[in-house]
């Protein structure tokens, strides 16, 4: 059985102060959440001070996003081994707004997700498509083209180790959700994608998160369907009574 995921991805929001306050709220709110595997991504100058914080706890915590290489000339970017030092064991990668706004290809994509388990890194990788990919009937096409060009190469690994996390991008931040029928149909076609590059044991152990403006009204309704494995949650990740009913669900 595979172990649900509910990780919030905070965006750009929250100082360190703030950051801190939150995850109080979280932990002293649901000290314990059961079978149920809970991930915050603060901003990256919040990662550390977070994640010692939350030492000890049932709270993990995520990094927004990573940059392929170790060290280097790459101003403004942070790698697999800084993450790791800073105290993360997830990382975010291939966000739909890290595709829209800094252009990050498949490509991209899968150098990230090498160096992230290269690194001992649980990559949650998202995928999903755009409101006119889905009315144009190419939202198959780009799910495959995504997971698999996201997945390239990468044989050896644990199941536990790699989570996706599909995403509409026509659902994110703007209140709009996929039907249930629909976010469970695009989760078992990437099942079904899972089954034909990896053993079956590998393809059934693999979670799939869902990500498009999961809230604690709709978050019962689509957890409870076969192959949807939890959430990657926006905006009500920001609220802990909010991220605690999501939780909970």
């Amino acid at each position: 059985m595979r172990t649900p995921v509910i990780a919030g991805n905070w965006k750009m929001n929250m100082t360190v102060d703030q950051a801190i306050e939150l995850v109080k709220g979280i932990h002293y709110g649901y000290k314990n959440p059961g079978q149920v595997d809970v991930v915050v991504a603060p901003p990256s100058t919040s990662i550390h001070p977070v994640a010692q914080y939350l030492k000890d706890s049932h709270i993990s915590v995520a990094a927004q996003n990573m940059h392929w290489e170790e060290s280097g000339a790459f101003t403004g970017e942070i790698s697999a081994p800084f993450i790791k030092d800073a105290g993360a064991d997830y990382v975010i990668i291939g966000h739909s707004e890290r595709r829209q706004y800094f252009k990050e290809t498949d490509k991209t994509v899968n150098k990230k997700m090498h160096s992230a388990i290269k690194h001992d890194l649980i990559p949650i990788m998202c995928v999903g498509e755009t409101l006119g990919e889905r009315e144009d009937g190419r939202l198959q096409d780009v799910i495959q083209r995504q997971v698999m060009d996201g997945l390239d190469g990468i044989e050896s690994f644990a199941a536990t180790d790699i989570i996706i996390a599909y995403e509409p991008v026509w659902a994110i931040g703007t209140g709009k959700t996929a039907t249930s029928e629909q976010a469970e149909e695009v989760h078992s076609f990437i099942r079904s994608l899972l089954h034909k590059i990896h053993d079956t044991k590998k393809a059934n152990g693999i979670r799939i998160l869902y990500g498009g403006s999961m809230n604690s009204k709709n978050a019962a309704e689509l957890l409870a369907l076969p192959n949807i494995d939890g959430g990657l949650i926006g905006g009500a990740s920001l609220v802990a009574s909010d991220f605690i009913d999501i939780i909970r669900s």
